[in-house]
């Protein structure tokens, strides 16, 4: 039965068709956090984004596709996502058993060219494997990010003719950034509006630091007197930018980090009204009690 917060949610996605609404309930009525209006999420994409040597030498079980479908639903998250290979090698196995997002685009790292990922899935594969929902990244300071935009938006038109919800990954990188504007407050804000525009119903961003990129941007900061001196206060203004807080935006765990630095950061995105987080370095390269043990922590904070 859904929840109040629920339903409040979906009431959000008036476009939606039942389809597409039905796969968002299934995410948010989903794991542990089931009914909450949170997500807790487990992404696999690295392996393809930084290799196998970075992203598994060091927990050798995680270079089995099957060693996070177990991670995902034995943590009680509320989806799993990942590229075409690892959803293929075990989605017949544990169908039904926890929602997926199908990531439709990926780049590796071997070349320093500007950032543009590869269609690497279809929006047909999403259907084939029992997905709720595609991933896309897209790239804004990109050269590239226009042809980015463009792509994202048929393949969003085509999810959602098909019954499926839309999580985007809006990272933010390119020559139009220095290094620092990455994660800028300013900058992760119009991400999460950019990716909220172009139809995505979940936007998945990173933690905002401080730093303000755009000169224009910290006049109207200051302005406006904005508070941005906390992660929690700057979490607060990247929701405000995605429609008011009426599309859900959740926060990349980032690099492998102590338990303790990943854990305060949870707890300030909470405080700061973040929908939750996608958790997979911080979680896979753990041995895998330490990993569900991590995962469950993460989840109770978003319980409150």
């Amino acid at each position: 039965m859904a929840t109040d917060r629920v339903k409040e949610i979906l009431s959000w996605y008036g476009s939606d068709n039942p389809g597409t609404k039905t796969n968002l309930a299934r995410l948010l009525n989903t794991g542990a956090l089931a009914g909450t209006g949170k997500l807790v999420i487990l992404p696999v994409d690295q392996g393809f984004e930084h290799g196998p040597v970075r992203s598994f030498a060091m927990n050798p079980d995680a270079h089995d596709p099957e060693y996070h479908f177990r991670l995902a639903i034995d943590s009680a998250c509320n989806a799993y996502a990942a590229p075409l290979g690892f959803l293929e090698a075990c989605a017949d196995k544990y169908a039904g058993q926890i929602p997926l997002i199908l990531k439709l685009n990926n780049s590796d790292s071997l070349s320093k060219v500007e950032p543009c990922s590869a269609l690497t899935a279809t929006v047909d594969d999403a259907l084939r494997l029992g997905c709720v929902a595609i991933g896309y990244t897209i790239y804004p300071g990109s050269g590239l990010r226009n042809q980015m935009y463009q792509d994202l938006k048929a393949l969003t038109y085509e999810a959602k003719a098909k019954g499926l919800a839309v999580v985007t990954w809006a990272y933010p990188r390119g020559e139009g950034l220095s290094k620092d504007g990455e994660t800028a407050v300013d900058v992760a804000a119009y991400a999460a509006h950019i990716a909220a525009e172009l139809g995505s119903h979940i936007i998945k961003i990173k933690p905002p630091t401080a730093h303000i990129e755009q000169a224009e941007a910290k006049k109207a900061i200051e302005k406006a007197k904005i508070p941005v001196g906390t992660l929690a206060e700057r979490v607060r203004y990247c929701v405000q930018a995605a429609f008011g807080g009426k599309r859900i935006v959740i926060f990349s765990g980032g690099a492998a980090k102590g338990t303790d630095e990943v854990l305060e950061e949870i707890r300030q995105i909470n405080a700061g009204g973040g929908f939750g987080a996608i958790v997979g370095r911080n979680a896979f390269q753990r041995p895998r009690a330490e990993g569900i043990d991590l995962l469950k922590k993460i989840i109770a904070i978003y319980k409150g």
